[in-house]
């Protein structure tokens, strides 16, 4: 165990873009290099990681130099993860378990490392920026102490929220997990449609772009409802009418909704198929 004083060591079994994010954040806020150790397989990209995080120890395989780990990340994809939870499991026995991968159940990475000392995360890939929102859920036997710390991990890359209910993660990877890739397909059609009205591709998307930072800045700043936000800009018979009245003809929104309970029903799936 570390000192009062020292930072928590903490390993990352994956080194992707997530696991980037977050080993730069907990940089970024003063964590030690020396106390981060990521197993990652692929050459390549173990000499990117070596390249970018000067000072952290970048492993080909789990090891004995694991064992020092109070905190291990799981950012690995949904297929591989019992390969790599089966094959760590020996090395891990007494950290807190942070898994960021998607649909694999809380029930199967226990049962593949043989500790409830688990909580899930649903991040975003804004957290590369530091403005991700990452979704978590703990298992019965994570304390209060190391939900803390979890929380001091996870907010080096933006905001959280915390769900009591397992299924519940489904929902918040179709919301903010995908969500996205949701906005950058808004923002190809927003940019496309200033384009074919005559704009400048570059000019429609910096147009495109910044309305969105501003519209999503306003509504999080603001205490009134997201309706009325939305019927201040919509005057009866102006533009916007016209705009909001042809997608609600479409069926836009429904369509969304349907969109999303999709991705829902993904995540669950994935649990199911690769979380045996």
């Amino acid at each position: 165990m570390t000192s009062p004083t020292s930072p928590p060591q903490i390993g990352f079994i994956g080194g992707g873009n997530m696991a980037s994010a977050i080993i730069g954040g907990l940089l970024r806020q003063g964590h030690l290099a020396s106390a981060l150790q990521v197993v990652e397989p692929w050459d390549e990209q173990r000499a990117r990681l070596a390249q970018q995080f000067p000072g952290v120890s970048v492993l080909p395989a789990a090891s004995e130099a694991l064992k020092p780990a109070e905190l291990v990340v799981w950012a690995v994809k949904p297929q591989t993860f019992k390969d790599a939870a089966l094959s760590t499991a020996p090395f891990v026995s007494q950290a807190l378990h942070l898994s960021v991968a998607a649909g694999i159940t809380s029930e199967s990475i226990a049962a593949w490392l043989g500790s409830e000392r688990i909580v899930r995360a649903m991040p975003n890939t804004p957290a590369l920026v530091g403005l991700g929102m990452t979704g978590l859920m703990a298992r019965a036997a994570v304390s209060d102490d190391e939900k803390a710390l979890v929380e001091r991990v996870v907010r080096t890359t933006g905001e959280l929220v915390w769900v009591n209910v397992e299924s519940d993660l489904d929902a918040v990877t179709a919301l903010s997990g995908s969500g996205p890739a949701y906005v950058f397909y808004f923002l190809e059609a927003m940019r496309d449609a200033g384009t074919r009205m005559g704009l400048a591709p570059e000019v429609a998307q910096q147009l495109a772009i910044g309305t969105f930072i501003g519209a999503a800045t306003l509504a999080q700043r603001s205490t009134d409802p997201l309706q009325t936000l939305r019927e201040r800009v919509t005057s009866k018979g102006g533009t916007t009418y016209a705009a909001i009245t042809s997608m609600e003809a479409s069926g836009i929104k429904q369509r969304f909704i349907a969109a999303m309970q999709a991705a829902e029903q993904r995540a669950a799936e994935l649990g199911r198929e690769f979380g045996g």
